[in-house]
């Protein structure tokens, strides 16, 4: 198991009294899994994906990546598991408008320590793999919103990580083109063996997961 959450609670301060964004999650996200998380806002999908890459630690309850009590690690070791084993795709993109394609994936690649070689292997058999090589030098205000969210999928996908963790990731783009997107990162499940966990409110899109987790005001409907 990649993943278990167990009795999982996370309070965000708030006045006097904390408000629960999470209340007492149970989950299992097993390695290979293309899992959907379907919520309205603020149903507690994006804190649950903040805790599955290891950017909060739960208030309560237990949170384990690969049977290891999250909580239980120290900074150095959240970190490296960050960098080298989860991959994150947001609803913004977040890529480096002055740098290429080509580049804002291989930015974190060096930034990570890879060599110039490995790093430019990586970054063009990535950029390959969502059918954007042809796009590698261009800049991303001269791209789509659908292929600018392909290079962020190649950011993340480069790294070779156990799970890629996407929030929202088609909730700027028109219909036809987020469900492009998620049918390539299920493509890419099922070719690199790679978990994918994604948030997402779009029905339609939905359809496309394996399974789907709903969340409502902070729990898991069952």
């Amino acid at each position: 198991m990649l993943y278990e959450l167990r009795g999982v609670w996370q309070r965000y301060p708030c006045g006097p009294e904390p408000v629960p964004a999470l209340r007492g999650v149970d989950l299992d996200v097993a390695r290979g899994e293309f899992l959907a998380v379907a919520g309205p806002s603020g149903s507690g999908k994006t804190t649950l994906l903040n805790l599955l890459g290891l950017i909060d630690t739960a208030s309560a309850g237990t949170v384990r990546f690969e049977q290891r009590d999250v909580a239980a690690l120290d900074e150095r070791a959240r970190t490296r598991i960050r960098r080298e084993r989860i991959g994150y795709i947001f609803q913004s993109c977040n890529l480096i408008p002055v740098f290429s394609a080509y580049e804002n994936v291989e930015y974190f690649l060096r930034k990570a320590g890879v060599a110039a070689a490995e790093a430019r292997r990586r970054v063009m058999d990535a950029l390959e793999a969502v059918d954007i090589a042809a796009q590698a030098r261009r800049w991303p205000q001269e791209m789509s919103g659908g292929q600018q969210q392909r290079v962020a999928v190649a950011r993340a996908l480069a790294r070779d990580p156990d799970v890629i963790l996407a929030d929202e990731p088609t909730a700027a783009l028109d219909h036809v083109t987020g469900l492009a997107i998620v049918n390539l990162m299920k493509r890419l499940n099922r070719e690199h063996g790679t978990t994918f966990v994604f948030s997402t409110h779009d029905p339609k899109v939905l359809a496309a997961a394996d399974r789907v987790v709903r969340l409502e005001d902070g729990t898991v409907q069952r």
